[in-house]
Formats: C-alpha cells, sequence, structure tokens
C-alpha cells in the first residue's frame, strides 16, 4: 500500500497471498487484476505461470507494470481502464479469477460494480475481493482522538438509503468501509457464493514500527499470528480489512 512501511506491506500481502494459494494452484488460468497498478501481485501471479491481465486508469502505474513484468521475464497485459468500462475492456465471461483488492471503497456503486465482475468471471471462476473493514476503522479514529469521526462511522443513522430502501454504506476520505456481513450480503447478491472470508492486519496496525524495524524475527512473528488468526471469525471485526473469496 502507498506510504506503508515495508514490515507492514509485507505482513498484510503475505496473509492474503495465503487466502489465495488455494486459488492459484494448478494448471494456468486468465486471471484479471482490477486496479492492479504497478502490479506487485499481478506479477506474482503471472511467475506462477496464470496469463495476467491488468486493468487500472492510471497510465503511469500501467507503464510501471510493463517495467516490473520486464524485470521479472512475465508476460502480464496491461489495459486502461476501470469497474465502470470493464466489459468494453475484457468482455464478459473473460477470466477464470478476478483480483479486485482495494477497489471496492472508491467506486460509485459497489453493487453495480459487483454486478459487473459477475458477469465477467466465468462460471465455476473465483472472486478475490479485499475491502477496508469498518468496525476497525472506528477503532483507529478513537484511538488518535478523532471522536466525532469515530462516531460518524459508527453510527447506523448517518447512512442513507437508495430507492429500494437498501443501505448506503459509510464513506470517508479514503472511501467506504464495510463490515464482513455487507461485504458478503453484496456479493451473494451479485450472484456469487461465498467460500472463505478472512481476516487482514487485525495486529498490525496497532503494532509500533519500530519494533517491526529493530526486533529481530518480529515481522516474521507478527505474520504468523495474522495468519492465525485470519480465519477465526471472532477476529473479523478487528481487521483493517477483509478478505472475501467467492465461486460464481
Amino acid at each position: 500500500m502507498a506510504n506503508e512501511p515495508a514490515g507492514r506491506g509485507s505482513t498484510r500481502s503475505a496473509v492474503v497471498w495465503s487466502g489465495l494459494e488455494s486459488v492459484l494452484h494448478g494448471d494456468p488460468r486468465d486471471v484479471l487484476d482490477i486496479g492492479g497498478g504497478t502490479g506487485g501481485l499481478a506479477v506474482r501471479v503471472g511467475l506462477l505461470g496464470h496469463r495476467v491481465t491488468v486493468v487500472d486508469p492510471s497510465p503511469d502505474a500501467l507503464a510501471a507494470l510493463d517495467r516490473r513484468a520486464r524485470e521479472h521475464d512475465v508476460a502480464v497485459t496491461g489495459r486502461q481502464g476501470d469497474l465502470s468500462s470493464l466489459l468494453d475492456v475484457v468482455g464478459p465471461d473473460s477470466a477464470d479469477v478476478v483480483l479486485c483488492h482495494g477497489v471496492l471503497e472508491v467506486v460509485d456503486d459497489p453493487a453495480t460494480a459487483l454486478a459487473t465482475l459477475a458477469r465477467v468471471v466465468r462460471p465455476g471462476g473465483v472472486l478475490s475481493l479485499l475491502a477496508a473493514q469498518r468496525h476497525a476503522a472506528v477503532v483507529a479514529r478513537a484511538m488518535a482522538g478523532h471522536f466525532q469521526q469515530a462516531l460518524a462511522l459508527l453510527d447506523p443513522t448517518a447512512a442513507s438509503t437508495d430507492p429500494e430502501h437498501r443501505p448506503v454504506l459509510h464513506t470517508g476520505r479514503t472511501g467506504r468501509r464495510f463490515t464482513h456481513d455487507e461485504l458478503a450480503a453484496l456479493v451473494v447478491d451479485a450472484g456469487f457464493g461465498v467460500d472463505e472470508i478472512h481476516a487482514i492486519r487485525v495486529f498490525t496496525d496497532l503494532v509500533p514500527g519500530s519494533l517491526l524495524d529493530l526486533e529481530p524475527g518480529a515481522s516474521a512473528a507478527l505474520v504468523e499470528l495474522e495468519q492465525a488468526v485470519a480465519s477465526r471469525p471472532e477476529y473479523l471485526p478487528l481487521a483493517t480489512q477483509v478478505h472475501l473469496l467467492a465461486h460464481r
């Protein structure tokens, strides 16, 4: 993540990657990375032999993706676009696996975005969805002394409703935040079946960066702890992000 210390970034990616391992194991498949940016995840997936396409709105990010792919001698295709134009860029039923990490928070309509992804994923294919989680944001705001912001995130009456009287989820400067139940409901409504939900960054954002930098073995021990709680539902409300795997 941007501006994230290396120790924290490696912890997050390690736990998400553990969740993806079973999905990416096996024969080469068509993998689509929405908002994949400079290709940190896409290149890693490509190194496993999969055919990877990154769709991102930033030409600069796609240029960096191309350089990264050439440095690792892996074929990754970059295409400019976003979720609103996705069907024009890649077409329906074009991917066996879709990675949508850190994107759902900033789209205009999450339900419409997921419906689009359902059209892109082939029958039997998998969606990997990573999104910011609201409960942890409330705690983080309160611990930083931003009590009114915490209240705004916490208060369910702050959410409006759409024309069908469904809740419109809370937003902030960094975009929407979801509870794991809200995220699962959106995915099911789009036509997916939820397979697994993982808690991401339960402890990582609470650990002082100096400890990870200076204490030998601290980062590895933190990764082990995060992986140990990732699949335990009681820790989901504490997670900064929720990683959801679903099939079409």
